[in-house]
């Protein structure tokens, strides 16, 4: 791995624990994660390959990343006080996060590392799985999926908790 990559997915899985202590929900809250995904997705994601079941891999893995954002966006805990909304990422979030996130690192690792690129040869080969590229694009794609669904179900979740302040019906100094 490079140091980029070493960087980039240590700060994926930092993001969440940024979270672990109570904060205000702004606009940082989902910038910073999305930059940091669009900044992985621009710099691995050449292409899609569409061939053989790449795009079985691809859509299993970004189902995953789906799962994992909605569930870690519910186990967000969100409450408002007075006219702000918090969050607080809670123990089965921030797991939940570094599981995905990490999964990502691993497997890298364990190609690299661990004699696991002829395992996955082999895997890619039986399931007709055309390239190196349907493994980067599908892991990327899960990264981003994870993000996007989890920052989503925390804005509508959100939007749930927002207070708002009745409207005069009419002016009573008038």
């Amino acid at each position: 791995m490079t140091t980029t990559e070493w960087i980039t997915d240590v700060a994926l899985i930092l993001v969440v624990f940024r979270q672990l202590r109570e904060g205000r929900l702004d606009l940082k809250s989902f910038l910073i994660p999305l930059g940091i995904v669009t900044f992985v997705a621009y710099s691995y994601l050449d292409t899609i390959p569409t061939e053989g079941n790449d795009l079985v891999l691809i859509g299993v893995l970004m189902s995953v990343g789906a799962v994992l954002g909605v569930a870690g966006g519910i186990y967000t805990r969100i409450r408002a006080v007075g006219e702000h909304v918090l969050i607080k990422a809670g123990a089965v979030s921030a797991i939940l996060w570094v599981l995905g996130m990490g999964a990502r690192m691993g497997f890298q690792m364990w190609m690299e590392h661990s004699g696991g690129a002829d395992d996955v040869a082999r895997f890619s080969s039986t399931h007709h799985i055309t390239s190196g590229q349907a493994w980067v694009a599908a892991f990327v794609l899960m990264a981003l999926t994870e993000v996007v669904t989890r920052l989503a179900t925390i804005f509508i979740r959100s939007r749930t908790r927002m207070v708002t302040r009745p409207v005069p019906v009419f002016d009573r100094t008038a």
